[in-house]
């Protein structure tokens, strides 16, 4: 009785392996699909203001041991949920900072159909995008799922994309470009003195960026922006217009030719640098102050030209 118990425990254990070995074969050679995103389901898609459109996709990979051997047609459909919930566990109550759904007038999907052919890996939707408007004091998603499908099976994990869109011009992105600042601030009453430090340019539009007036702090607040921002608006010939972004009192000075307003390319036969010659003055909290800068950021020209082709 004692060797019968044993070869039927012995039997059963067999037997449970061979099933454990036969699901995973299947799981080893199932094909599954997905959305190609990064973490949190978000995919960044930088778009430049100097063109009017910008093709981005949505894409899809499958994967697999084995290559499929019928078309996959995928189905997707907007979901602004996915944007409701990433706020609510990125920012919870700090309504400020949550991100917005992108304008339905700011982009076109060109169908909410996916075909990938049998035996191929993956397949894109053209996504048209309009950034003129855009803020850079705001985040923009455009957030699908799928919605139904033909074969295989989807990666629950990776059912849905948040595609954010962020905005940049020729000489900053929506996140901020730090440029080096060398400067030399004089408050009323006071001697002239010299600061060096760092500016953060922001995008606003094609031609023009944003910036905190002399040594202000830059922090990424809409009522900080408000109050002491300035905004440089650059001309065809290279010539600066400095005006107030909103509420700060600040003028312009135009015959110094050391600080003569413009912005241009320097080489000093190493590196390249975008700079800005800048003079102007500008009151805050009731004191008056004078700033002549020099803003310095160094680049890489051919990798510029590369990114607007």
């Amino acid at each position: 009785m004692k060797f019968k118990y044993i070869f039927l425990i012995a039997s059963l254990i067999s037997c449970y392996s061979c099933n454990e070995d036969e699901v995973f074969e299947k799981e080893q050679y199932k094909n599954l699909f997905a959305l190609i995103s990064g973490s949190e389901n978000v995919l960044s898609k930088v778009v430049s203001l100097n063109k009017d459109e910008t093709e981005g996709y949505i894409s899809f990979s499958v994967g697999g041991t084995n290559p499929t051997k019928e078309d996959l047609v995928i189905n997707i459909v907007e979901d602004v949920s996915f944007i409701d919930a990433y706020n609510k566990s990125n920012y919870d109550q700090s309504v400020a900072k949550y991100v917005k759904p992108l304008p339905q007038s700011k982009y076109d999907i060109e169908s909410l159909v996916c075909r990938i052919p049998a035996g191929t890996i993956s397949a894109q939707i053209p996504v048209k995008i309009r950034p003129e408007g855009l803020s850079p004091d705001s985040s923009y998603f455009i957030s699908v799922r799928v919605d139904s499908y033909n074969a295989y099976e989807v990666n629950p994990d990776k059912n849905y994309l948040l595609y954010k869109i962020n905005i940049k011009n020729k000489w900053a992105t929506s996140s901020g470009t730090s440029y080096n600042l060398n400067g030399r601030s004089k408050q009323e009453g006071f001697s002239e003195i010299s600061m060096p430090g760092t500016k953060v340019l922001q995008p606003l539009t094609k031609n023009s960026v944003r910036l905190m007036v002399g040594t202000e702090p830059f922090v990424s607040e809409v009522e900080n922006f408000e109050k002491a921002a300035m905004v440089l608006e650059i001309q065809s010939d290279n010539k600066v217009i400095i005006r107030p972004y909103r509420d700060i009192a600040i003028t312009q000075i135009d015959d110094d030719p050391d600080y003569p307003n413009v912005y241009k390319v320097d080489n000093d036969g190493y590196k390249t640098y975008k700079t800005f010659l800048l003079h102007y003055k500008y009151t805050l909290d009731n004191t008056n102050y004078e700033m002549r800068e020099e803003l310095r950021l160094q680049f890489d020209e051919a990798d510029e030209k590369d990114e607007e082709e």
